[in-house]
């Protein structure tokens, strides 16, 4: 059985511009690792007239998925690895720096239809919404 993606932009607010927030099997994981946290940048993400760096390849890369109320500066950021296997996608080798005190271990590997994945990173890096409160 697959995990399942789901990738929101949140609007900007009073502290931050529009950002991205990824649940998985209905679960945002930022929240999850730290409430209160945010996930990364809309416009770094999701960047117009480019590839989002959520796209899955052969070739193994760190993706940052949030950092702590506090900025990643200060105390890491939540990242994973992320790579396609031919028609699996696979996330591992989870950062968690800031909740290291709090969680028992980082979240599990997770692994995601490569055709599910493709269509959702697709469909977030078309709907540029967030665009006009830039």
């Amino acid at each position: 059985m697959f995990d399942r993606l789901e990738i929101r932009v949140l609007p900007p607010g009073p502290r931050f511009a529009a950002q991205v927030r990824v649940w998985v099997n209905g679960e945002d994981i930022v929240e999850a690792v730290d409430e209160g946290g945010r996930g990364p940048y809309a416009a770094d993400v999701l960047p117009a007239g480019r590839p989002s760096p959520l796209r899955a390849t052969g070739e193994a890369r760190r993706l940052e998925l949030g950092e702590p109320e506090c900025t990643g500066g200060c105390c890491g950021f939540l990242t994973v690895v992320v790579q396609r296997f031919g028609e699996i996608v696979q996330w591992s080798d989870w950062e968690v720096p800031w909740a290291a005190h709090t969680a028992p271990y980082p979240p599990p590997e997770l692994h995601f239809d490569a055709g599910q994945y493709d269509t959702e990173v697709a469909r977030a890096e078309a709907d540029h919404w967030w665009q006009v409160y830039s």
